[in-house]
């Protein structure tokens, strides 16, 4: 049987449409699961979207429509998106779905029977865009220490959940499982700003709204939004109070949850509570990628400076795109978005690089061998060299995939398909053609860089599929093997252009 990989991606909340930083998160988590079912694995991908709160009623009342009828708009919008950057997700989920709102009914009804829920009275100060709570000496500069904004004074009834419980149960998992979180950094800011000053018990009701799902035992409280969404993950693979399906037992735990490094505190502190409280494992990894910024600020409709996805991919195409996300968001420090610097990744990368090796090596073959290509095996030492480099990338990409270091990974594909284009120009084919006693050797480094770019183009599917598939078609082979093989066999198709060189002026007058 396959070996089982489940991953998950935060669930989008539905305030509005997403713009590319939150788009981001669902691509790397897209590349991990493709990287993982090449591999062989039996790879269950789950997204979706957070519904509730506070937030949506505002919005929905404001848009002069119900919650429900906004959620399903904005939902809808967030699959399309997901959709157009060819996202291969095994299930989008909803927290307005009927299943979910049972079982997390069930859970909050469980906790508070096994006594980690108790009714109290909250009395705080209150950010309505993180939905979160905090305390005074939280507050930086008198504002919301994740999103600078004004935060104000609430009181009301609520339950609570015991998360000061699970204090030294928390230490303890934290210092015997040291990579739980990564980047390790992360961990670091848990464990010094959370854990170490002392967990307060958690709100997770409320009576001032009604847009959540109802505690079924007193229906004037809401269950709270952090309890009703991290939840998602277990509720929508078959978890429930008193059976849990064989989906549910096949699947958790997770083996790597995707989220931003925003909320790595409710991931990593929450949310191992909540599991302990219903008596099951915690996730394998919790992944707290960093942000994508533009012009080096944070990405927001407030802050005027909102990128799309779909914009972007409308004028540069979708592979530039996701091999932009892929490549320029280091692993564990923030990335930055521009228009210069993604038309510059454009021509430099895609279009020299990778772009034009693909074309004028088959465009080499065709012309000297009306593109049948055999291995004449003349190997020479600069072939040899060639050769090892191409055997050694797949292990290269393996090592970094299985730390989640998408961007290395991706480099090391380039690394090989630079050195080819340095190939060329140290065997110098030109040369070759005009010597007849030359042609076995012509074919044979023709044959060696359409290995390399055989095995580059296989390695790429997880990162940029539309690409590595036009490629092989091209080269008019599926041998899917990840490393140079000495008997294969060409028939080329026609080269046409993987993408075209972008004028950064132009480009650049047109969105000004």
């Amino acid at each position: 049987m396959k070996e089982k990989f489940y991953i998950t991606t935060a669930i989008a909340y539905t305030s509005g449409k997403p713009h590319i930083g939150n788009t981001y998160e669902a691509v790397l988590a897209d590349a991990i699961a493709r990287y993982k079912r090449q591999r062989g694995y039996d790879v269950y991908f789950q997204t979706g979207t957070d519904e509730h709160g506070v937030k949506i009623e505002e919005k929905a009342n404001q848009a002069g429509v119900s919650p429900q009828e906004y959620v399903d708009t904005v939902a809808a919008e967030i699959k399309r998106i997901w959709d157009l950057m060819d996202v291969s997700y095994d299930k989008f989920v909803r927290t307005t779905d009927n299943h979910h709102k049972e079982v997390v009914q069930h859970i909050f009804k469980k906790m508070y029977e096994n006594g980690d829920i108790y009714k109290g009275e909250y009395k705080g100060l209150y950010c309505t865009p993180c939905e979160s709570f905090w305390t005074e000496t939280q507050l930086v500069d008198g504002k919301c220490p994740d999103c600078g904004r004004e935060v104000k004074i609430f009181s009301e009834e609520a339950y609570f959940f015991k998360l000061s419980k699970y204090q030294k149960k928390l230490e303890k998992f934290f210092e015997d499982n040291p990579d739980f979180i990564l980047p390790t950094s992360r961990k670091n800011e848990m464990i010094n700003n959370f854990i170490k000053p002392g967990l307060q018990d958690l709100c997770v009701s409320r009576t001032s709204i009604k847009w959540g799902i109802p505690v079924s035992f007193d229906n004037k409280h809401v269950v709270y939004v952090w309890l009703d969404a991290l939840t998602n993950y277990i509720t929508n693979i078959g978890y429930d109070v008193d059976e849990c399906s064989e989906q549910f037992y096949k699947l958790w735990p997770a083996d790597v949850q995707i989220i931003g490094k925003d909320i790595v505190r409710f991931h990593s502190i929450y949310w191992p509570c909540f599991l302990w409280s219903l008596g099951l494992e915690l996730p394998k990894k919790i992944f707290g990628h960093p942000w994508l910024l533009t012009n080096n600020d944070k990405i927001g409709k407030s802050r005027g400076n909102a990128i799309y996805a779909d914009d972007l991919v409308e004028k540069f195409g979708l592979d530039a795109i996701r091999y932009y996300l892929l490549h320029e968001i280091p692993y564990a420090n923030d990335g930055n978005l521009t228009y210069e610097l993604l038309i510059e990744k454009i021509n430099g990368d895609l279009a020299n690089v990778l772009g034009n090796l693909v074309q004028r090596t088959i465009s080499m073959g065709n012309k000297y061998f009306n593109g049948i290509i055999h291995n004449k095996n003349i190997y020479c030492e600069v072939d040899n060299q060639f050769i090892d480099l191409i055997n050694q990338l797949n292990l290269r990409v393996e090592e970094k995939m299985e730390k989640y270091l998408v961007s290395d990974a991706l480099s090391e594909i380039f690394n090989v398909l630079r050195a080819s284009n340095k190939y060329i120009d140290d065997t110098m084919p030109w040369v070759l053609a005009k010597d007849e006693s030359s042609r076995d050797r012509l074919e044979m480094v023709i044959y060696n860089l359409l290995e390399a770019i055989r095995v580059s183009a296989v390695l790429l599917e997880p990162f940029m599929n539309n690409t590595s598939e036009k490629i092989l078609n091209q080269l008019n082979n599926n041998v899917t093997s990840f490393s140079y093989l000495d008997d294969n066999n060409y028939c080329l198709n026609e080269p046409t252009i993987l993408f075209q060189r972008l004028d950064k002026e132009k480009i650049l007058s047109t969105l000004c």
